[in-house]
């Protein structure tokens, strides 16, 4: 990846086997493996999903799939989330890979209680998040619930890409495409959604740009579009805010 313009963003929009954990690993390396975009956002925890009652079988496959899409990461961003295991706990971190090394690793800060995260992971520390580089560009990564934390989008002011892996769940799907677009506006900026296309999930995958257009597709699972980074100064520019 080079700092080229525009940027190809390829977004996978998967669902994951509730049994074979194998099996979505396999079909991960080769759906990311075939994409030719500049930066690949993954779903959240796609190789298994919430398995409460397999967690020590998921964290189990995290270093052999940590390994495989850093080796798919030569000359682009690549990212994964999985569930790891450290000193007895069990974290949900998302990963962002460039040229085969971790540009970036942030665990889940705000853990969905609906779904009884709090009651099997350990929080990550809110200072972790903040704007990083990968390839050249700043980027800023929020997981799933996270959207709904105004005080992280500010964390993220000046980021020209915020990545967000989801989960997130078909009930409440309006709001996955009310809130990253409101972020897109507001720190005028570029949004990616990775959501799970499990049948109870809402999909939703879509790139929002910062002056409030979006690429979205509930129907594919490979959703394709550019990030230019003029419209960011263009934007930026016209509406200056400060803070960037």
């Amino acid at each position: 990846m080079t700092t080229s313009n525009p940027l190809r963003i390829n977004l996978l929009q998967l669902p994951t086997h509730p049994q074979d954990f194998s099996r979505n690993l396999k079909r991960l390396k080769e759906r990311v493996g075939a994409c030719t975009g500049d930066i690949v956002i993954t779903p959240e925890v796609c190789l298994t999903g919430y398995p409460y009652d397999r967690m020590e079988e998921a964290a189990a496959l995290a270093d052999e799939a940590i390994k495989s899409m850093a080796e798919l990461s030569k000359n682009r961003v690549v990212t994964l989330t999985a569930i790891v295991k450290e000193r007895g706990e069990y974290y949900n971190r998302t990963f962002v890979f460039h040229d085969g090394r971790i540009a970036h690793e942030q665990d889940k800060i705000r853990l969905f209680l609906m779904g009884d995260e709090h009651k099997y992971f350990r929080a990550g520390d809110s200072k972790k998040m903040r704007v990083f580089e990968a390839g050249g560009l700043k980027m800023g990564l929020m997981v799933c619930f996270e959207l709904r934390y105004a005080e992280f989008w500010h964390k993220l002011r000046g980021a020209e890409l915020i990545v967000v892996p989801a989960r997130w769940g078909l009930p409440r799907k309006q709001h996955l495409q009310l809130l990253p677009h409101a972020m897109a506006v507001a720190n005028q900026c570029y949004v990616a959604v990775a959501n799970s296309a499990d049948e109870d999930m809402a999909k939703s995958s879509g790139l929002y740009t910062p002056g409030g257009g979006v690429t979205q597709d509930d129907y594919q699972t490979l959703i394709e579009a550019d990030l230019d980074r003029k419209l960011i100064t263009k934007v930026r520019r016209h509406i200056p805010m400060g803070g960037f």
